[in-house]
């Protein structure tokens, strides 16, 4: 059996679980949120449940050698990369502003908080069901285009380093990412000195969060 974290108890955190553990006890489920009766419908659910914020719990209870095989985010924010400033000593990763520019390098952009761009293949509204089939969209039919997380690791922007950590389909509409894989995404931001920018994707959508190692 596979452990995950679901952080976050939100509408796609609860739809997360709910998908998992119908799985016939392929996945043990806990959910973290600070929200009592988001709470309370995880439990329902069948879910173990932390009462808290979601990155100061992997903060404070992920380390390599403790965690679960899976964390899904389910968060209103980009999980990695606020997980990754909290990690860094001191203050020496600060939100950056990306250039303007950067964004012809990116698809269907749209403004989030601070400084995150949320980047699409998708100009319409996904089926919240979609399996990410190899060769076609689940929607259109069309033929499947570059995998996002490849597209957004290979942007070449002067004075801008990607990095990117990918989010792997674990059902239709779950997705998620490894331990290792977070800790390899904190110890390259580590050894970097200067603007970035710090990316989650899958194969067709992506947040990307500006920042500045120092």
């Amino acid at each position: 059996m596979e452990t995950i974290w679901i952080i976050g108890a939100g509408k796609f955190g609860l739809r997360a679980a709910r998908w998992l553990l119908k799985q016939d006890g392929q996945y043990s489920v806990t959910l973290v949120d600070q929200d009592k009766a988001s709470l309370a419908q995880a439990r329902e659910l069948g879910c173990r449940v932390e009462a808290g914020d979601g990155i100061e719990f992997l903060k404070t209870r992920l380390t390599r050698e403790h965690g679960p095989d899976w964390i899904v985010p389910a968060v209103p924010v980009h999980l990695a990369w606020e997980w990754c400033r909290l990690r860094v000593d001191g203050d020496h990763l600060a939100p950056y502003p990306l250039p303007e520019r950067l964004e012809a390098h990116l698809p269907n952009c749209m403004h989030g908080a601070g400084h995150d761009i949320y980047v699409s293949h998708a100009d319409f509204l996904c089926p919240p069901n979609c399996n990410e089939p190899d060769d076609r969209c689940t929607k259109t039919g069309e033929p499947r285009k570059p995998d996002m997380f490849r597209l957004l690791a290979g942007v070449e922007f002067p004075g801008i380093t990607p990095f990117v950590i990918q989010s792997v389909q674990l059902g239709p509409g779950v997705g998620g990412y490894r331990p290792k894989a977070l800790f390899d995404l904190l110890e390259r931001i580590e050894a970097h000195r200067g603007p970035c920018f710090v990316a989650t994707a899958c194969r067709c959508h992506g947040v990307v969060s500006g920042g500045r190692m120092s």
